[in-house]
């Protein structure tokens, strides 16, 4: 299967971004790579393209206004349009209330909230553009448009020693709403997934620690940690047609995390 749809996926260099990246080129679709680590992204986007001309990578920084800019115009450069967005990167940085810096701070709103506002506000008034240019909003549907916030359960619920990472994902959640209001008279469809407890490098202490996991496992109705591919397919769901009257929502791939108001008896070792 073959796509002309153009897809940007931001830290894509591994875990869940990656999954993303993978899955839509899968798919047909051409995507552009972008992340800061420049060595993961030129691989991963090399391995995607080793039989085809459907992925590459641009360095960027989603918090630097010009890098974002940058980014914009190289894809265009690259492939003429922009059809759908991802926003994956995102930092967690540990610290609460009492005793988390300033500088922490603002550095993880920076990353997962200003990031996501400057890459789809750069990539909306591009599709805007588009869209006005060929008077095309009474024909929302031939050429579909979309934005995918990688949110989380910490959207919902907290972690108090992770107070900034909560904030910028209950943050996130809301600029997904207000988006999708805005950007849904264009037909630009906006919305998020909200992973739980998922097997990529920020579990993988987590992983390492039988307890530790098991404290995960106890509230995850499902007993087991999520797939990164699986984040991917649910991304690429939203991003398709299939799912063309969805806007404004987030999808919880959690395993049941979410519904759960107590806790699961563990499965016998």
């Amino acid at each position: 299967m073959s796509s002309d749809r153009v897809m940007i996926v931001t830290g894509a260099a591994r875990g869940i971004g990656l999954a993303c990246a993978q899955r839509l080129v899968e798919d047909g679709h051409r995507v552009v790579l972008t992340d800061m680590d420049t060595d993961a992204g030129f691989r991963a986007a090399k391995d995607l393209a080793a039989d085809n001309d459907r992925a590459v990578f641009i360095e960027s920084d989603v918090s630097d206004p010009l890098k974002v800019h940058n980014l914009v115009a190289e894809t265009l450069s690259s492939f003429g349009r922009i059809d759908g967005l991802v926003n994956n990167a995102g930092i967690a940085i540990k610290g609460g209330s009492l005793d988390m810096s300033i500088e922490d701070f603002d550095r993880n709103i920076a990353v997962n909230l200003r990031g996501p506002f400057l890459v789809s506000r750069a990539v909306a008034q591009h599709m805007v553009k588009e869209i006005e240019d060929r008077d095309d909003r009474s024909r929302l549907n031939t050429r579909p448009y979309a934005i995918v916030n990688m949110s989380s359960i910490n959207d919902t619920v907290a972690i108090p020693d992770y107070l900034a990472y909560t904030v910028s994902k209950g943050g996130l959640r809301q600029m997904t709403r207000a988006m999708a209001i805005e950007l849904a008279p264009y037909g630009i469809r906006v919305n998020a997934v909200g992973p739980g407890s998922i097997k990529t490098e920020m579990l993988a202490k987590v992983n390492a620690d039988p307890a530790a996991m098991n404290k995960i496992l106890s509230r995850t109705p499902m007993g087991r940690a999520g797939l990164p591919d699986e984040i991917g397919a649910v991304t690429a769901w939203l991003l398709s047609e299939e799912s063309s009257y969805i806007t404004g929502q987030c999808i919880y791939a959690d395993g049941g995390r979410l519904a759960l108001n107590y806790t699961m008896p563990l499965a016998e070792a």
